[in-house]
C-alpha cells in the first residue's frame, strides 16, 4: 500500500510539472503568425494588395489562348458554384468579348491527352480592383486556379469581393490521392462522383478506386462475367459506368488508379472461378472483417493466362499509366498447405512465402508492362527483382518509404494518412513523406518519393456516413500534400479549416447534412437538442478497436450513435483551447472562465433532459453510462473551476472520487470516447497544484499523495 501512494505521488509531482510545461508550450504555440485568407491549401507564393474586386451580377468570364470543351464545362461550374455561393443570379454563358470579362481565363497549350504524373498543375492569379486573371500552361494547371479563386470569395458589409492579390502557385507533391474503397460495403456512382468534386476542390489529383476484396467484385468483366455475378451481391459498376465516373474525374483534373488486389483478399474472384485458388473451394463472399486465408496459386500457369486476359480487358477500361495489384496481408496458410505449392517452392530455390509472392508480382508486372501499365502495390511488394517503374505505396511509415526511395523505386505514403483510424486532422496534417528516415535522403532520392494518398477503408462507412469519415480532415492532408512544408502552423490550419468545412457542403458532400439525420433517427419522435449536446463531444474509439468489442459483418446496421457522431469534435477541440488560454491566465484563472463555466454547466445538466429519451431508443440505450460519465465530469470541471477561483485545496475525498471518474471511460463499450476528459483533467492538476503553495507540513495534505521536497 505504501509502495502504491509513494508511486501516485511521484505521478502527481511529474503530472504538475508536465501541466505547465504544456501550459508554456500551448501559449507559445498559440503566437503563431496567423495567415490573413482562409485558401485550403495554401498557395505557394501569395501576396495581397490595396483594393477588391466586386462579385455581383455582372461577373462574366472570358477564355482565351488554347481552348477545349473541358475549359468550356470549367468555366461554366465556376458560374454555377459562384452563383450558389453568393446567392447571385449569374449568367452561365461564358462570353466572347474579352473587355466585357471581370475574369479572364487564359490557357496556354493542351497538356497531355492522358493526365499523367508529369502533368503542369502551376497556375497564377492576379486580381485588382476591376479585373481578375487566372493564367495556367494546362487546362489542369486552369482547373487548379478556379479552386482557388472560388476560396477567395469573401463577404463583407458592402458585398461579396475578392480581395486584390498575386498568387504563383503549384503543387509540392505530384502524387496526390484518396483511397475510396468500394467492396466491403457498396459505394454506388454518385457517392464516387461528389466525393471526387471534394477532391477537387483542395487539389487532390489520384483517384485510388479500391474494386476488388474478399467481399466483393465490383467492377463489370466481359471475359470472365462470373466475377461481377457471383462476387457482388448485383452490386458493381458497368463498364458505362465505370466511363462515366472517368470522364468525371478528367473534367476535374483527377487521375484514377483502379486497384484489384492479388494474390490475396481475393475470396470474391474464387466464388465464381475457384480453379484460381490455392485451395480447393467451393468460395463464399466473405462477410466478416479482417485477413483471410483464399488466395490465388501462383505456381499455375492458367491463373497468369486468366489474369492476362483479365488485366487486357480492364487495362483498356482505365486509361491511366498506372495499375494497382494490392498484393499486401498474404498470411500464406493455403500457400503452406498444398502439397504441390511446396514442391514448387522447393524445387525454384525459394525460402519463404515472401519469394513466392515475388515471384506472382514479377509475372503480374511483365502482364502490366504488355499491356501498356506501371504496377503499384502496398509495402509487400517490394522486391529488388522488379524493375525500377514500380510504384510502392507504404503504409509501414517513412522509413520503409525512404529504403524504397534510397534503392532506386518511387513510392507514396499512407502511413499516418488512413481517414478510418477517426484520427484528428492535426494528426494527419503533422505526418509529412519526407519525415523521419526520408528527411535524411539526397535530393535525388526525395524526388522518388511522389507524394501520398489518404485511405477510406470502408468496414466502418455506408453510402450515408463515408462523407463524414473523409471530410473535412482530408483537406488537411491534402494540404499537407500540395502547400510548402512550412506551412505548419495548427491553429491556423483548423481556422481555415472551418472555412473549407462549409465550402464542401456546397459541393454537395453531405458529411454536415447527414448529421442530424441520423441523430433524428436515433431519437424517434422526440428533439435532437439534447443528444447533439452529448453526440458534439464524442468521437468513435481510435484505430480498430472497433471490431473488438461487437462482432461486425458486411451486413450489421451501421445506425447507432457512434456512426452518426463525427470523427473529430470541434466543440471539444474548442474547449480544450479554451481551458488552455485560462489555465496560462495564472494566478486569476479569469480568461474564458465564464464560458468555461457555462459549457459545463450544460454539460452537467443535458443528463436529465436526455435520460428518458435515451430509455425510450432502442439504438440509445447502450450510451446510458456514457451520458452519466459527462455529467459527473462536467460537475467536476466545474468544482475544480471552484477551487481555483478561491485558491483552496480540494478535501481528500474529492480527489478519490475524481480518480476513478476519469479511469472510467478509458474502457468504452459503447465505442465512443469523451473528448473533454483531457481538458476537465488539466482543471483537476490545476486544482491540485494549488498545493504547492501551501504547507507542505500540513497532515492533511498528505492525504493527497504528494512527495513534497
Amino acid at each position: 500500500m505504501v509502495k502504491a501512494f509513494n508511486f501516485f505521488r511521484l505521478i502527481l509531482v511529474l503530472s504538475i510539472g508536465l501541466f505547465f510545461l504544456s501550459i508554456i508550450m500551448a501559449v507559445q504555440g498559440s503566437s503563431t503568425e496567423v495567415s490573413r485568407h482562409n485558401l485550403m491549401p495554401v498557395p505557394a507564393k501569395i501576396s495581397f494588395e490595396q483594393g477588391k474586386l466586386p462579385v455581383n451580377s455582372e461577373f462574366r468570364i472570358v477564355l482565351t489562348g488554347y481552348q477545349e470543351p473541358r475549359l468550356k464545362r470549367a468555366a461554366r461550374r465556376l458560374i454555377q458554384r459562384l452563383s450558389i455561393q453568393t446567392g447571385i443570379y449569374l449568367l452561365y454563358e461564358v462570353e466572347k468579348d474579352a473587355s466585357k470579362a471581370i475574369l479572364e481565363i487564359n490557357c496556354q497549350g493542351p497538356g497531355e491527352k492522358i493526365q499523367s504524373i508529369k502533368e503542369d498543375e502551376s497556375y497564377t492569379i492576379e486580381v485588382n480592383s476591376s479585373r481578375a486573371y487566372l493564367s495556367a500552361t494546362t487546362p489542369v494547371g486552369v482547373l487548379r486556379g478556379i479552386e482557388t479563386f472560388l476560396q477567395l470569395v469573401t463577404l463583407d458589409s458592402e458585398g461579396f469581393h475578392i480581395p486584390a492579390v498575386k498568387i504563383q502557385d503549384k503543387p509540392r507533391f505530384p502524387w496526390r490521392g484518396l483511397l475510396i474503397d468500394v467492396c466491403r460495403h457498396w459505394m454506388p456512382a454518385e457517392v464516387i462522383k461528389r466525393n471526387l468534386d471534394g477532391m477537387a476542390m483542395c487539389k487532390l489529383n489520384v483517384l485510388h478506386w479500391h474494386l476488388s476484396e474478399d467481399q466483393g467484385f465490383r467492377v463489370e468483366c466481359k471475359s470472365f462475367p462470373k466475377l461481377h455475378e457471383m462476387g457482388s451481391d448485383g452490386n458493381y459498376f458497368t463498364q458505362h459506368q465505370v466511363r462515366e465516373i472517368l470522364d468525371y474525374a478528367r473534367d476535374l483534373g483527377i487521375r484514377v488508379v483502379p486497384e484489384f488486389d492479388m494474390p490475396g483478399h481475393t475470396t470474391s474472384w474464387l466464388v465464381g472461378y475457384p480453379e484460381l485458388a490455392s485451395a480447393p473451394g467451393p468460395y463464399q463472399i466473405q462477410r466478416f472483417w479482417g485477413v483471410f486465408d483464399p488466395c490465388m496459386d501462383p505456381t499455375r500457369e492458367k491463373v497468369y493466362t486468366f489474369l492476362d486476359t483479365f488485366l487486357e480487358e480492364i487495362a483498356r477500361l482505365f486509361p491511366d499509366d498506372y495499375f494497382h495489384i494490392g498484393g499486401d496481408e498474404v498470411n500464406g496458410k493455403h500457400w503452406n498447405k498444398n502439397p504441390d505449392i511446396v514442391a514448387f517452392k522447393r524445387e525454384h530455390g525459394m525460402e519463404d512465402d515472401h519469394d513466392l509472392q515475388a515471384y506472382f508480382n514479377k509475372r503480374i508486372q511483365a502482364i502490366l508492362s504488355n499491356h501498356g501499365k506501371k504496377m503499384v502495390g502496398w509495402d509487400e511488394i517490394f522486391h529488388p527483382d522488379l524493375p525500377k517503374d514500380i510504384v510502392v505505396q507504404s503504409w509501414r511509415g517513412q522509413d520503409s518509404l525512404a529504403k524504397v526511395a534510397a534503392e532506386g523505386y518511387s513510392g507514396i505514403l499512407s502511413h499516418g494518412y488512413y481517414l478510418d483510424h477517426i484520427l484528428s486532422a492535426s494528426r494527419h496534417y503533422q505526418v509529412d513523406p519526407l519525415d523521419r528516415d526520408a528527411a535524411k535522403l539526397n535530393a535525388e532520392q526525395k524526388a522518388r518519393i511522389l507524394g501520398g494518398e489518404a485511405c477510406m477503408w470502408a468496414e466502418f462507412v455506408t453510402p450515408e456516413t463515408i462523407d463524414s469519415r473523409i471530410w473535412p480532415r482530408a483537406v488537411a492532408f491534402a494540404e499537407r500534400m500540395w502547400s510548402p512544408q512550412n506551412v505548419k502552423c495548427i491553429k491556423d490550419m483548423y481556422r481555415r479549416l472551418e472555412k473549407a468545412d462549409r465550402n464542401l457542403e456546397w459541393l454537395g458532400i453531405t458529411h454536415r447534412s447527414n448529421y442530424p439525420k441520423m441523430l433524428e433517427r436515433l431519437v424517434g419522435n422526440h428533439p435532437i437538442d439534447s443528444l447533439k449536446v452529448l453526440a458534439d463531444i464524442v468521437e468513435p474509439v481510435k484505430f480498430y478497436t472497433r471490431p473488438h468489442t461487437h462482432e461486425y459483418t458486411q451486413m450489421t446496421p451501421l445506425n447507432r450513435l457512434v456512426d452518426a457522431v463525427r470523427p473529430e469534435s470541434n466543440k471539444a477541440r474548442q474547449f480544450r483551447n479554451m481551458v488552455d488560454e485560462m489555465l496560462a491566465d495564472t494566478p486569476n484563472y479569469m480568461t474564458n472562465k465564464e464560458i468555461i463555466r457555462e459549457w459545463l454547466t450544460e454539460w452537467r445538466g443535458n443528463n436529465s433532459i436526455l435520460r428518458p429519451i435515451l430509455e425510450e431508443s432502442f439504438l440509445l440505450n447502450e450510451v446510458i453510462p456514457l451520458s452519466e460519465d459527462v455529467a459527473a465530469l462536467a460537475e467536476a470541471g466545474l468544482q475544480a473551476l471552484d477551487y481555483l477561483g478561491s485558491n483552496q485545496r480540494p478535501p481528500q475525498s474529492w480527489l478519490n472520487g475524481i480518480s476513478s471518474l476519469l479511469d472510467r471511460p478509458e474502457k468504452p463499450e459503447y465505442e465512443l470516447e469523451i473528448m473533454i476528459i483531457p481538458a476537465i483533467r488539466k482543471l483537476i492538476e490545476a486544482a491540485l497544484s494549488l498545493l504547492v503553495s501551501h504547507n507542505f507540513e500540513d497532515s492533511d495534505a498528505h492525504g493527497w499523495g504528494v512527495e513534497y521536497p
